[in-house]
């Protein structure tokens, strides 16, 4: 079994997860397209899924997770020498990114708060303590508190997407006006 197929392997293991019907969401790597791969995920019944070619916004979760990781202030400056050298740094990241960081596109809980199924009392005393602030400050709000609902879908980037349906339903228009008039 290689590496990648193990680390499936055990996270399932560990989370104690039936996989049977998961869909894992990776690139268009080698790695995750190579034969022992597919066949470990095949066993566990999980479905693989792939990026499609230069599209980036496939999986918005692991491209939100990838630029956090780059842009951190103590990401390494230069490569690891060695794999010994990484899986620490690599380890430490993840913990903070899944139980200290707060994610604004999931309503600023932690990903471990939101897989647990805690997210909801910490989004409802916000709602608490902001409706408060706004009963006892009200000159302090121009409009509506900030919405603490459970947000249901993330997308990398909303307003781009809404400009290319924008764009895509006006070039349709278009051409189909195009088609009436010929």
């Amino acid at each position: 079994m290689d590496d990648n197929a193990e680390l499936i392997q055990s996270i399932c293991d560990e989370l104690d997860i039936d996989a049977a019907g998961l869909v894992l969401h990776a690139d268009n790597g080698g790695a995750m397209k190579g034969s022992t791969m597919l066949a470990t995920l095949q066993r566990l019944g999980i479905v693989a899924s792939f990026s499609r070619p230069k599209v980036s916004e496939d999986n918005p979760y692991s491209e939100a997770l990838l630029r956090t990781l780059k842009y951190r202030p103590w990401y390494p400056g230069r490569p690891f020498e060695s794999i010994e050298q990484a899986r620490p740094w690599v380890a430490s990241f993840v913990t903070w990114y899944n139980e200290e960081h707060l994610h604004s596109a999931i309503g600023f809980v932690t990903s471990q708060n939101r897989h647990a199924g805690r997210d909801a009392a910490i989004r409802a005393r916000r709602r608490q303590v902001y409706a408060q602030a706004r009963q006892k400050h009200s000159e302090r709000w121009s409009g509506p508190t900030r919405s603490w609902d459970r947000v249901q879908v993330v997308r990398l980037n909303p307003d781009a997407e809404t400009n290319h349906t924008d764009e895509a339903h006006a070039t349709a228009a278009r051409s189909h006006s195009r088609r009436l008039h010929s």
